[in-house]
């Protein structure tokens, strides 16, 4: 799992969000199972070389939300698929869609044109 997250300490977004994120990602696009154990907050940390407090928050914040399940002396978990977590695919996209729409007015690339360079990337 871990070698599918990338963190970027010079990134404008905090770690622990950085992380949250790139979790959500996982589960979502199903590279990570529901059930599937996580390494423990200390082994994450130390492959990113970060806080442990930064890890134990992004986790925390994904238990309270129902992306994982922890239980006492049991590793955390990831939850069992809900409607929630399906729609949050396309939740997921928005952020960067908004930028390549931005970026495409700024370079006054047609809708269509737009269009046809994500089906060209797309096939790739």
């Amino acid at each position: 799992m871990l070698e599918f997250i990338n963190v970027n300490p010079n990134s404008g977004d905090p770690i622990y969000k950085q992380l949250h994120e790139q979790i959500v990602r996982l589960i979502v696009g199903g590279q990570i199972a529901a059930g599937e154990e996580l390494p423990s907050v200390r082994k994450i940390a130390d492959h990113f070389a970060v806080n442990p407090m930064t890890v134990s928050r992004a986790i925390g914040q994904l238990v309270d939300q129902g992306w994982l399940e922890r239980r006492r002396g049991q590793a955390t978990r990831v939850a069992q698929k809900t409607a929630q977590h399906t729609d949050q695919q396309e939740t997921l996209l928005f952020k960067a869609i908004d930028q390549l729409i931005q970026q495409a007015k700024q370079l006054d690339v047609p809708q269509a044109s737009l269009a046809e360079l994500i089906k060209k990337r797309w096939e790739l």
